[in-house]
């Protein structure tokens, strides 16, 4: 069986469940042998050949048989650092640097999808332009040798190629924010890709900081954020100081040239020149133009060059169809040169083969939001340094290449080094639907690169009050909820969802897709929206000739009824299909038999009566989040599973909401060390879903948080040897004074009863702040005046010894309390001192000069007399310079060496 790859499977078999792989001796030096178990879904089996990395990749069919596929990746220099990366997302997330070229788009999803810890899970790739989207699907499945939409699929508006095979998909950014808004916790995704992150779109944002959100709850979900022009610091902070990982680049050194002075005249005839000037360069030409209408003024005055007539000039714009797309993605098949007319698409992600030479107009189109008039705009402005860079790395792809920049170099010194994010000048009446509908209406609960402002904020929430999307306290209603449910703006939702009650749908989603698109009629002297429906109709009945003949856009009216198509679906009452009704169904009949996968294995269920239950291994529904059992054993630990249908989560919440009881908890998590607020919906013993609580009382949270401190015990106090010696001179205290009311601040009296600690706690909410109290001044303040006023006179901290130094005394829970003092600076002091009331002796630590212990002992006067003659015979020719009197009771104390007496004349 020839697998197009290095290996050359020369035997197989199955026995006791293994398969068996034995690799040709003629293909691999030494020879190897894997056993794996069928009963996962499928394995990899990897070898790193020369400049290709090759998998054999098994899939079980049934109990007997298997089959076998494989792929093989370029060897590109992204490769050096997947092992930093895995060894990254093992632990939670990551943020990874890498130029264009260096393959991160296309080969760490397929290095990453058989890691352990996604567990069979899904790959979700995030991109911010639907050609991306799709060419990056499509690449990916080509380096699978599968169809597109098996294990690797794509979905963008209007547009989804996937199955129930597909474990990486790749998305716009607006169906992953739909897809949370959906499901909740993406139960069958472990792993959020968010590539391009340098474009910051309003949607990355949104669903960053939901995503980062989620984790706070499903600690399994890893986020990998990923851009080849990005300040990466800000956005490891934002993720919790995650690794950052910085890729090499395959990139082939691009000459760039500048104009010698400013151009003049308009942008598609400063292009066209430049077209001119470089149509001698080797290879395809790719020509960034800030939009649509630039793209066809230059193609026409391209046409007319007599030149270029052995080119082919080619628009790429995301309305083009995806046959029209490939025609500039990828090369002419008759090796026709090509001159591609590009907007910022073509920046990144996107690899179009074949090109050599780059021209920069030097020219963006994005929208801005003018909150005066409450309205966006695409604005044409300058590009950033970091999308000129990106830009001329096109060119570099394959080869060396040149970069035309159509600027001057002074004016490039003049260029901002990055855009904008778009949440900075964005209409924000979608990201506030969103956050109402997420729960969170006020944006300073999640966490973001680049906070929504609050004036723009403010606006687009008493936009949605007006809409009735919102309450006056910014909680989101059921109508607000209609709204949210379609993928449009919310002036437009809002429309579509009048236009359903007044029975004229037809036409609120003509009007929607219309306003979506670019007008049909761009040189129409009416702005009558009356004209542009009935251009639409026309084209219903007559096709593109019709639309033509009245001076209308074709492909325009072509995408505005396919919207519109797709508007009607969206607002149509669903049909549910035979799986969703099936499995309703049962849950009806069988509401204790609803039933969990557990998170440590594929096959082991809890159900909602509490009890545990199983599928076979082998059994397909294996894996599925949410089963119903319609029949089922007693077994011995757990019930064996024999008929049962998948569910999903959406389907329970939504048409089965009476079994649903939620409740609010605020726990304290010992894994993170801190307090966690959640809303959950149980069913029985299951937790069906837990988002974030937001609104909690500050004791609720102080509770939660004492109870962390209880179970961790008071070493999770912020302690301190100062603080430490309070509660040994209080417990002094107690012992020798029992007839007084001294407070019990032993460890267990504090962990007992830790009320004191509460009004010290506000605003808390993680055991690392704990940390920043002052433990001594709580304790101290649990004494009254009086108690603070006698502790310091009998059980002071410090005592002034003979030469006038303040020495710190040792409290000790079990012992006489200890006053360490060199040996001179006692000289003169006749009796031990000693504290409460001169009741209790210190146990002196006598130090040589270098503190080191020469004597201890409780009967200073003794030692005076016994002791000291020793001391002084044994020490005085170790430290001649200091004082060693014949009578130390009437010599003078000395904290250090005696001072020369200076000689008199």
């Amino acid at each position: 069986m020839d697998l197009s790859c290095p290996w050359f499977v020369s035997g197989s078999s199955r026995k006791n469940g293994l398969v068996q792989l034995q690799a040709a001796p003629n293909e691999i030096t030494k020879q190897e042998r894997w056993n794996q178990d069928l009963q996962k879904s499928s394995y990899l089996l990897s070898t790193n050949s020369g400049e290709k990395y090759s998998w054999i990749q098994v899939f079980p069919i049934n109990s007997t048989g298997f089959s076998l596929s494989s792929f093989t990746l370029p060897k590109l220099p992204i490769h050096a650092v997947l092992p930093q990366l895995k060894a990254a997302l093992t632990k939670g997330a990551a943020v990874l640097a890498a130029p264009p070229g260096s393959g991160k788009t296309t080969i760490i999803p397929l290095a990453l999808f058989e890691e352990p810890w996604l567990a069979g899970k899904k790959i979700l790739i995030l991109e911010p332009r639907r050609v991306a989207t799709r060419a990056a699907a499509q690449r990916m499945s080509q380096l699978l040798n599968q169809p597109l939409g098996q294990q690797v699929g794509y979905q963008i508006r209007f547009d989804r190629c996937t199955s129930a095979r597909t474990r990486i998909e790749v998305v716009t950014e607006g169906i992953l924010t739909r897809r949370l808004q959906r499901e909740g916790d993406l139960p069958d995704v472990g792993l959020v890709i968010f590539d391009e992150f340098h474009e910051r779109s309003l949607h990355a944002d949104l669903a960053l900081a939901l995503c980062h959100d989620l984790i706070q709850i499903r600690d399994d979900l890893r986020l990998l954020v990923m851009s080849a022009t990005l300040d990466t610091a800000p956005i490891a902070r934002l993720l919790g100081n995650v690794p950052i990982i910085t890729g090499t680049g395959a990139l082939h050194p691009v000459s760039i040239n500048y104009l010698d002075r400013s151009p003049r005249g308009r942008i598609s005839e400063v292009v066209a020149r430049g077209v001119l000037q470089q149509q001698t360069a080797p290879g395809d030409m790719l020509v960034f133009l800030p939009g649509r209408a630039e793209i066809m003024q230059t193609r026409e005055l391209l046409a007319q060059e007599q030149s270029l007539a052995d080119h082919l000039i080619l628009p790429l714009l995301g309305e083009l169809s995806p046959q029209d797309q490939d025609l500039a993605i990828f090369p002419d098949p008759h090796g026709q040169q090509r001159i591609i007319l590009a907007t910022a698409i073509a920046e990144t992600s996107l690899t179009i083969e074949g090109v050599n030479t780059v021209i920069d107009s030097g020219w963006s189109r994005l929208p801005r939001f003018h909150p005066a008039t409450g309205l966006s705009r695409l604005t044409t402005t300058r590009v950033s340094r970091a999308t000129a860079d990106q830009r001329a790395g096109r060119a570099g792809r394959l080869g060396p290449g040149s970069c035309l920049r159509l600027w001057t170099k002074e004016e490039q010194h003049n260029l901002p080094p990055f855009h904008p994010p778009e949440i900075v000048h964005a209409d924000l009446a979608p990201l506030a639907l969103e956050l109402a509908l997420w729960g969170t209406p006020n944006p300073g609960v999640l966490r973001w690169l680049d906070p929504p402002r609050e004036g723009s904020y403010t606006q687009a929430c008493e936009l949605l009050y007006r809409l009735q999307a919102i309450d006056n306290e910014g909680r989101i209603t059921a109508h607000g909820r209609q709204l949210a449910q379609l993928p449009l703006h919310p002036r437009l939702a809002q429309m579509l969802v009048l236009a359903r009650k007044m029975g004229v749908e037809s036409l609120g989603c003509d009007l929607a897709a219309l306003l979506t698109e670019r007008d049909p009629l761009p040189r129409a002297d009416s702005a009558d929206i009356g004209e542009r429906l009935e251009l639409i109709e026309l084209f219903r009945g007559n096709g593109h000739r019709a639309v033509r003949q009245r001076g209308g856009d074709p492909t325009v009216v072509r995408r505005i009824d396919q919207a519109a198509r797709m508007w009607r679906q969206a607002q149509a009452q669903p049909l549910a299909n035979e799986e969703t009704a099936l499995g309703s169904l049962l849950l009806a009949a069988f509401p204790e038999r609803l039933a969990q996968k557990r998170e440590d294995a594929r096959d082991r269920y809890q159900l909602a009566s509490g009890r545990g239950a199983c599928l076979l291994p082998t059994d397909s529904l294996c894996g599925s989040p949410y089963i119903i059992a319609a029949q089922l054993d007693s077994g011995h630990k757990e019930g064996r599973v024999h008929l049962a249908a998948a569910l999903k989560k959406t389907t329970i919440l939504n048409e089965h909401a009476h079994l649903v009881t939620e409740t609010e908890a605020v726990r304290w998590e010992p894994g993170s060390n801190k307090v966690v607020a959640t809303i959950r919906r149980t069913i029985g013993s299951l937790i069906v879903e837990e988002r974030p609580l937001q609104r909690v009382s500050e004791e609720a949270f102080i509770e939660a948080l004492l109870a962390g401190i209880g179970q961790r015990g008071t070493d999770a106090l912020p302690w301190t040897p100062r603080s430490r010696q309070l509660q040994a001179r209080i417990h002094c205290l107690q012992l020798w004074q029992p007839k007084e009311q001294w407070p019990n601040l032993d460890d267990a009296a504090l962990l007992s009863d830790l009320s004191w600690l509460a009004p010290y706690l506000n605003g808390m909410r993680q055991l690392s702040q704990v940390q920043s109290l002052d433990l001594y001044s709580l304790l101290h303040a649990r004494l009254d005046w009086p108690q603070q006023k006698c502790l310091d006179q009998l059980a002071p901290e410090t005592i002034t010894v003979p030469s006038g130094s303040k020495i710190r005394i040792d409290y000790r829970l079990d012992g006489p309390p200890i006053l360490a003092v060199r040996l001179q600076e006692m000289f003169g002091q006749k009796i031990t001192p000693a504290v409460c009331n001169q009741q209790v002796p210190l146990l002196l630590h006598l130090l040589s000069p270098a503190r080191r212990p020469i004597q201890v002992t409780e009967d200073l006067t003794s030692f005076w007399q016994n002791g000291y003659p020793e001391v002084k015979k044994e020490l005085k020719g170790r430290y001649p310079k200091h004082a060693w009197p014949d009578d130390p009771l009437t010599a003078q104390a000395l904290r250090g060496v005696p001072r020369k007496k200076k000689r008199t004349a």
